[in-house]
């Protein structure tokens, strides 16, 4: 069992990537971007209306989030925190950092707007080489059960990786279940 996340959405790609989940019958979690949720509110619509869960991902994904402090940090947090919770109508739990980094700052801000950070174990450098053999030989030679990929939904690459992701799975008889289910934790809050 393996669990499957995209970051920086959602973006046009998102919606090859939802077509290609649907068609294996597969979940994943999407942490979005929340100035691209106000560039794709229907996308992120469509997210939810498949079945994925969504996260926090920061409002910029600033280069520069992680020297903010903590009072600038729970501001990005809160403010998309609104945004994904207009589609949800939930309270949003998970929160990855962007470049999956935290910081003491960071630390502070989720001590007091109480979200799990979610990382992940295999990372496919998809958002830094087009090379689509080179990213999707790193994934599988990391796979293993309980993983969690960690994919973007930003580029035409990263689409035609993760078709041949999911053949790989199923033809390794690998299992993608939810975030929620892997880690035990809830993504939303009533």
């Amino acid at each position: 069992k393996i669990a499957i996340t995209f970051d920086d959405g959602p973006t046009v790609f998102t919606l090859e990537d939802l077509e290609l989940l649907k068609k294996h019958d597969v979940k994943a979690t999407f942490f979005c971007i929340g100035k691209n949720i106000e560039a794709h509110p229907e996308i992120l619509k469509q997210i939810i209306a498949n079945g994925h869960l969504v996260g926090n991902h920061s409002y910029t994904h600033s280069k520069f989030f992680d020297f903010y402090n903590a009072a600038k940090i729970r501001e990005e947090i809160k403010k998309t925190d609104l945004l994904l919770e207009k589609f949800t109508s939930k309270k949003i739990n998970f929160f990855r950092p962007p470049y999956g980094v935290t910081t003491p700052s960071i630390k502070r801000a989720l001590e007091k707007t109480g979200h799990k950070v979610i990382g992940w174990s295999i990372r496919s450098l998809d958002g830094g080489t087009k090379n689509k053999e080179l990213i999707f030989n790193r994934i599988i030679k990391r796979v293993s059960p309980g993983g969690i990929v960690l994919l973007h939904d930003t580029a035409s690459h990263s689409v035609l990786v993760l078709e041949q992701f999911l053949q790989f799975l199923q033809q390794n008889n690998y299992q993608v279940i939810s975030i929620e289910e892997l880690l035990n934790l809830k993504a939303y809050e009533n």
